[in-house]
Parts: structure tokens; sequence; C-alpha cells
């Protein structure tokens, strides 16, 4: 055994020289290593004594397939948990899918109207049925596609928010805040989705800019010539209109106090009221009321009594008020009356007019506010704690600019609608015992149900049969802001061992769209129901734009097909090209390139371990410069450690790749394999070898949550290894202590190398050519890296001279000074001419920015930034001009 200068170089690791295939394919590598993980259950998680590192994914919709969010999205997650596993922790990454009740509700009634059946031709439980086989048919597609991503979910564990103990769950918890007085039902105006033919709650609606029209119609004072002219962006809703109103002190319309207007049209007599909530400058001061389709208006009709008339059905076409409209789309109606009012003489004008308008979330409809019996939750008293937790960092948003915005809804907070016009989901549990929809009962079952409704009607004669559940469901994210506690029971069973052990889970990772959808709402639920935060720390990605900054949708044609990407690319390449440009909150720019970019990564990496593997070895010692560059790699390595526990403590996961990328490019391949690798045809010393793969493997467990698929493959080609020696169940590396100097001092010496290699490629030398290197030693720098340079420069000798050696060419490293004697290996005459010519250039270049500067009204005029600019160009010439000339001198000697 040789035993190096220092004791870590020495080894009895038995490496084995298994044949590799000479290119890295990766198709063939990920569906083999992935399945040796499932194989050997490295997803799974149990609790044990060892520290719970807990992730639950952000359930995609059922009927969602893989886009580049999720790839996004999950990729950061496996990172996470990949490391997590590393460090020895008991990583738990639980899967599953929302039963999505809206977008999946649509797809069966699609399906359904292809076999030409019609929902409202079948019963609750038939739909259901064939809601239940398309589920199990097409859903859960994506889970699968996550695999091909490399995703290390714990797939025993998948859950799905319509599953029995899921549901059992959301209808205990309505119940409890029900019997709590939190949940309660109430006629409210509601945001309506025509299309999908329920309510949403108001973050489900996305308000969005579109140009319009202001149509100023005429309303007939009743019993006399006078029009009062109202503004309005809506004229399908005359129809609604039962009353006008006017500000109390507005002059123009005392007169009409107490009288009449005539709705066009119709014709209907609405009573002219005074309300100061009517903008005197708006429009022509003039307000028509409609309060079945308007909030403000509503809030109108409430105070002055006004009869409330709804024009439209469930899927905003006209309904019998509509007069001679009935049955016709709103927007048609819009165009129809329009020409009708012309006709009859009372549109006055119309304006072009940019309004903002609600669209559903889901189905892109336009909003449109309806009067409506439906179920809300109180959120003001919930929120409390969940404020308190983000502001005391008991939770942590990465980054933080999102608190800003958490704090202003969570102060803003609206009681929450949370029933839906659906039959897909879970069922409210209220129970109607009598006339109206006011006698009613909530219970987990129809049996506590009856027990209660014969209590509350005195009425022991009361039969199930007697008892009608409402017919709506609850709202999607009603089941989902349970999701870290539903999946491991904490509901139905609070004290079970799994909630215990796996809850608070650690990070949760998601995009801020759904910021109050989902994150804020599992906060209040997880105080309210374990009376402690569901996770420590939240990471929101940005949104994947592409390179011309529009985010990405199937409309516009601009969003990739992922599984396309990783068979093009591979999983490994596609992840580290969306990690490369995926700064914490910030949107990313997202570009093919990025991906063959890792893909070149991964193909650097594979050949780097063919060649360090086709090295033949023998029992010869170290050489001087190969124990010099593995030390130097070490502390290298230990400070990129170091920085990337850094970036990750702070969720840079982004700037923690590129620190990796960096590392095993530049520093790994680019330095240590050429300062250690032997000259052609010569063998290696077994321990230089042996150490050079002990720090690939170092590298590759750092590079493992990143490219998981590449590092395994590589693991296993180093040395025979059992399923317990798996890289996906190695041992992340503690950072050791760094001796900075021998980083500062190799830094100067690869300056130096890099100087004699410019000097090779400028004057055309050959690498091959032995040189001499003399230099002046100003740094006073004592360092001893003669033997890195020599291998790395093809330097014969180096030496330290008092002064500047003639006919040499130069260079220079902060203040020391080198030469390289340019003999028979430099055309002489050529580089005079070269550097003559250089020199003429400069000298003008030199003239123009000085007559530049002479100029008194250019120094006077221009920024003084520019000036600055102008006289440092003066400066680099003039510096250069000296430079240029001395080494025309030495050259002229030779």
């Amino acid at each position: 055994m040789i035993i190096f200068l220092i004791p870590d170089l020495i080894f009895q690791k038995p490496y084995r020289k298994l044949e590799i295939p000479s290119k890295y394919n990766p198709a063939q590598i990920e569906d083999r290593w992935y399945s040796y993980w499932m194989d050997n259950d490295y997803f799974s998680s149990k609790p044990d004594n060892r520290d719970p590192f807990t992730i639950v994914i952000p359930p995609p919709n059922v009927t969602g397939i893989l886009h580049m969010g999720h790839m996004l999205n999950n990729t950061l997650q496996d990172v996470l948990i990949r490391k997590a596993r590393l460090e020895g922790k008991n990583a738990c990454w639980v899967p599953g899918t929302d039963h999505a009740s809206i977008a999946t509700e649509a797809k069966v009634v699609a399906k359904l109207a292809e076999e030409g059946i019609s929902k409202s031709d079948i019963s609750r439980d038939a739909f259901l049925e064939h809601a239940w086989e398309w589920t199990h048919n097409y859903g859960g597609v994506i889970l699968e596609q996550l695999k091909k991503l490399g995703c290390s979910c714990d797939w025993d564990r998948t859950k799905f928010t319509m599953d029995a103990d899921l549901s059992a769950s959301v209808i205990k918890v309505f119940v409890d805040l029900y019997e709590k007085g939190l949940i309660y039902r109430g006629f409210r105006m509601v945001n309506w989705d025509p299309q999908a033919k329920t309510t949403l709650s108001d973050e489900e609606v996305i308000y969005e800019e579109k140009q319009g029209l202001l149509y100023y119609i005429s309303y007939p004072i009743e019993g006399s010539d006078e029009q009062l002219t109202i503004a309005t962006t809506r004229p399908e809703t005359i129809l609604g209109d039962t009353a006008i109103c006017v500000h109390p002190d507005d002059t123009r319309f005392a007169h009409l106090k107490g009288k009449k207007a005539l709705v066009p049209i119709c014709n209907r007599a609405i009573p002219i009221i005074e309300d100061t909530y009517v903008d005197m400058e708006f429009g022509t001061g003039c307000l028509k009321v409609t309060p079945a389709h308007d909030l403000n208006d509503k809030e109108i009709g409430e105070r002055h009594s006004l009869e409330f008339i709804d024009i439209f059905n469930d899927d905003a076409t006209l309904n019998s008020h509509g007069l001679h409209y009935e049955g016709m789309d709103r927007f048609v109606v819009r165009k129809a009356i329009k020409k009708e009012l012309e006709a009859e003489g009372l549109l006055v004008k119309t304006e072009d007019y940019v309004n903002k308008v609600g669209t559903s979330e889901r189905t892109k409809a336009v909003i449109e506010p309806r009067l409506s019996e439906q179920w809300f939750l109180k959120m003001k008293e919930l929120s409390k704690p969940a404020i308190q937790a983000v502001e005391t960092k008991e939770i942590r948003l990465f980054p933080a600019k999102f608190e800003n915005m958490y704090r202003h809804w969570m102060d803003n907070i609206r009681d929450w609608n949370i029933s839906r016009q659906l039959w897909w989901g879970q069922r409210i549990p209220a129970y109607y015992y009598g006339k109206g929809s006011q006698t009613f009962v909530v219970a987990e079952t129809i049996e506590e149900a009856l027990e209660k409704a014969r209590s509350a009607s005195g009425n022991d004669g009361l039969q199930a049969s007697d008892l009608r559940q409402d017919e709506d469901v609850v709202d999607t994210w009603f089941s989902s802001w349970l999701w870290p506690m539903s999946v491991f029971g904490g509901i139905l069973e609070p004290d079970n061992e799994e909630i215990t052990y796996y809850y608070p889970t650690s990070d949760l990772v998601t995009a801020p769209d759904i910021i109050f959808f989902w994150v804020a709402r599992m906060i209040m639920a997880g105080y309210e129901y374990r009376n402690e935060r569901p996770f420590s720390n939240v990471y929101f990605t940005g949104i994947v734009r592409d390179k011309q900054r529009r985010k990405m949708s199937k409309s516009l044609g601009n969003s990739p097909d992922a599984l396309k990407l990783i068979e093009e690319f591979g999983a490994d390449a596609v992840r580290v090209g969306l990690m490369l440009s995926a700064p914490a909150g910030n949107d990313l720019l997202f570009d093919e390139a990025l991906c063959q970019q890792g893909k070149n990564f991964a193909n650097k990496i594979w050949n780097a371990f063919r060649l360090v593997q086709g090295w033949e070895v023998n029992e010869g010692e170290p050489t001087p410069a190969a124990i010099q560059g593995l030390e130097w790699y070490e502390a290298t390595f230990n400070d990129t450690l170091s920085r990337i526990e850094d970036h990750m403590s702070k969720y840079r996961i982004s700037d923690a790749l590129m620190a990796i990328y960096k590392l095993i490019w530049d520093d790994f391949c680019s330095w240590l394999l050429e300062i250690v690798k032997p000259v052609y045809q010569a063998p290696i010393d077994r321990n230089t070898r042996d150490k050079v793969l002990e720090l690939f493997e170092q590298n590759l467990i750092i590079l493992h949550p990143f490219m998981p698929f590449l590092s395994e493959a590589i693991w296993q080609y180093i040395s025979e290894r059992s399923p317990k020696d798996a890289l996906i169940v190695a041992s992340w590396p503690k950072p050791k202590k760094v001796n900075d100097q021998q980083l500062k001092d190799f830094g100067f010496a690869s300056q130096v190398i890099s100087g004699i290699r410019n000097i090779r490629k400028e004057k055309n030398i050959p690498n091959k050519e032995p040189l001499e290197l003399h230099f002046i030693d100003k740094e006073n720098s004592n360092i001893s890296w003669d033997a890195v340079i020599k291998k790395l420069g093809n330097i014969s000798a180096i030496s330290k001279v008092a002064s500047k050696v003639e006919g040499a060419i130069s260079f220079r490293v902060k203040s020391n000074e080198y030469f390289i004697a340019a003999g028979d290996t430099v055309d002489v005459d050529s580089e005079i001419a070269k550097i003559e010519e250089e020199l003429k250039y400069t000298k003008g270049f030199l003239n123009s920015v000085q007559k530049k500067l002479s100029n008194e009204r250019f120094v006077a005029n221009a920024p003084e930034q520019v000036v600055i600019m102008e006289r440092k160009k003066a400066a680099d010439a003039e510096a250069k001009i000296q430079t240029l000339m001395e080494s025309l001198q030495r050259l002229k000697s030779i």
C-alpha cells in the first residue's frame, strides 16, 4: 500500500471495471434504474426512530396530464425529498390526485353527450357511476407520467380526494364547523358560472380587462315628455331594472323625486329613488338599479325594498322576464337589444369602454352575479392563527415577498361560498325534513340525521324516506384544504401513529396562484384541527413562460409536450434545464436549449467516468501534481458543499444546482482530471485512481437529487453494490473545514496556467512543445504549484528572475510578470508585424478618445458616467501601448 502525504488518500475499496456503453442512452438508463428503485422499495416510508421529512404533493386534477408547470413543481419536490433521504431522514412524499369537481364533471358530461345522453335525463346515481368509470379509466395518468420524470413518491400511499376515508373526513369537518356555528346557509349574491352551472368562490373568479361599450339609453318619464339617460355596459339587463337612482344632492334631478320612469322595451314603470351610493360624476349621474344581477344594486334594492327580478336561466340565457328574447344567450341579446333600442330611438350613443370582467378560473366563462341560497363558511376567526403563523415565521414563505400578498388577502378575507351545484364531489350532509329550505339538520349519516330530525321536529314518526339530502356538493378546495391531515388519517383518527409522526409536514412546493385557494386555507385548517402548522416552509415556484415571456398554454401552442421533451433529451436533462432557469418565485423563461444544456452536462459526466474507467492502473507512486490536485479538489468540494447547503437552506435551488454544475464541469473535469490523468498510453497509480473515483462518488451524491438516473447508473458502474449500498440511500457528505489559502493559491496558479495556454494559442505554439517559464515574483507569493503548472502548461523548467527577460513573450498575473522564451517556437518577424499593426490601431483609438476629451463642450455637457468611461478608455489604451512597446522592443532584440 502506497501512502500519500495526506491520510485521506489511503484506500482499500475494491473498484471493478465493467464495460460502460460509449454513449449515454437516457431511455435505457431511466427505465432500468426506476424499476430498480421500485423493486427495492426505496420510496416507501413507515414511522420509525428517524427524523421524518414529509412532503404532500399538490394533488393535480385527476383529469390532468403532465405539463411544464407540473414538471417544474415536481422536480423541485423530488430534489428536496431525495436530498432528505440522503441525509438519513425518513423521507415520505405522498402522491395523489384531486377529484376536480368542475373539470371532471365537464369531462363526463361531454362523454355522455357523445353517447347521446344528457345529464338531465339520468339520475344522480347513474351519473356518478359514469363519473367513477371515467375516473378509473382515464384518471391518474399524470401520476404514471411523473414516474418518467423520476419522482420518488411513496406510491403505496397514493390518495384521491374522493377516497372513502378522505370523503368521510370532509363530511366530518363540515358537520363540526356547522355545529360550531361557522357554516351557515344564506341568500347572497354569488358568482355564477353559466357554463359549469355552479357557483364559484371569490378566489375562483379571474378579473380581466376587456374592451366593451358604454351604452347611453333613454328612459321616458311616466306622464311626461322628459327622458332620463342612463349609461350601462350591460343593456341586456334593463329588463331586470326595478328603479332608477340619483344622488339626493344632485340638483339636476330634484324635480323627479317621487316620479316614475318607463323601462325601454317592456315599458314597465319603476320608481326614481335617491341614494348616496350614486356617483354624480360617472356617466349621466343616473343609475339603473338591477338588484338581482349586481351586488351593489342588491344592497340598494334592500335599502329601498325594491322588487328583485331575475332575468336569467342557469345557462345565462334569458327566461320569461326577457320577453321575446326568452331562450337567447345574454351576449346575443346584447347585440339584438342594441338594434331594438336604436329602432325605437332610445339609444342615445355608445362609447368605447374598458371594463374589468370576471371570468371563471376553470371554464373561462364570463361570470354572472346571481342571487342564490348557498352554504358559506365564516373565515374571520379561522384566519387569525394563520395570520400569526406567517408573521412570527412559524411558517416561512419563500420568497418572502409573498408575505405581504398573503397578509393583505387574510386581512380582507370574506366568507367562503363552499357549495357547488354539481353531482361529482362530497355531497353536503344537510337533510331537509319539512317544507322550504330552512327545516334541515346536518349529520354525518342518514341515521344520525333521522335522529336529529325527529328531535328537531318533535315528530317521532319521521322515517329516513321522509328526509331529502341537499343536492349540492362542497367546493373541491373544501376537501383539499384538509390534504396534509386527511392523507394520514388525521381527521378521522386524530391520535393515530402516522399523523403524530409525519405531521406537521416539512415543505410545501406550489405555485403562487393558489396561495389563497389552497395554501392559506390549509394553514387555517391545520390550526383549527391540530392547533399547529401544516408545514414549516412554503416554496413558491414561478410561472413557466416561453422566450417571449408569454404564459405557456394550449391555446397559444407554445407549451411543449413534456413527455416528448423527456424522450428527446432524457429526464435528467429536462430536470437540469428547468432548475437552471427557476429562481424561487420568479417566472421561468423556458427554452429547449436549456434541456440541451442539461443533456450536454449529462454527456460530460458520462464521458468523464469513461475516461477514468479507461485508465490502466499500476502500483506506482502518485505524482506531486496529483497529490496537490487531489488536495485542492477536496478543499474546493467542501467549499462548494458549504455554499450548496446555504443555497438549499434559503430555497435557492437553482443556485445550488449551478454550484454543482460548475464544480463538476469546471473544477473536476476541466482541472482535476487534467492534473491527474497519465500521459498518453501510460498507467496511473492505483491510489490516485481510487481517490479520483472516491471524489467522483462524492460528486454523484450531491448531484443525485437533481440528476437521479445518471448518477445512480454511474454509481453502480464504479463498484459492485448491494441494494443497501445504492446511491439513492447513500450518505450526504458533511462540509469539512476548508483551507482558504489553498483555494486562493490554486486560483493564482490557475491564472498562470491560463496565461501559458493563451500564449500557446495566440502564437500557435503546439501543446507538445515544452517551454521554459521565468517570472518576477513581486507578490512574494511563496506559492509552490510548480508541479501542476509544469504538467498543465507543459513547462520544462520554472525559474525566478530579478528583471525582465529580453526577447521573451510576457503576461501578468496580479503584479507578477511571467516570461516565456520564444526561441525557435515563434516566427519573430511575424510577431513584430502583428504587434506593430496592433500598436498602430491602439494609437489611433487613443487619439480619437483624446480628441473627444479635449472638447470642452463634450466634457461639460455629457453625463458624468460617460466622461468617466472615456477617461478609462484613454488610460487603458495608454497602458496597452506601453505593454506593446515593451514587447516590441524585446522581440527586436532577438
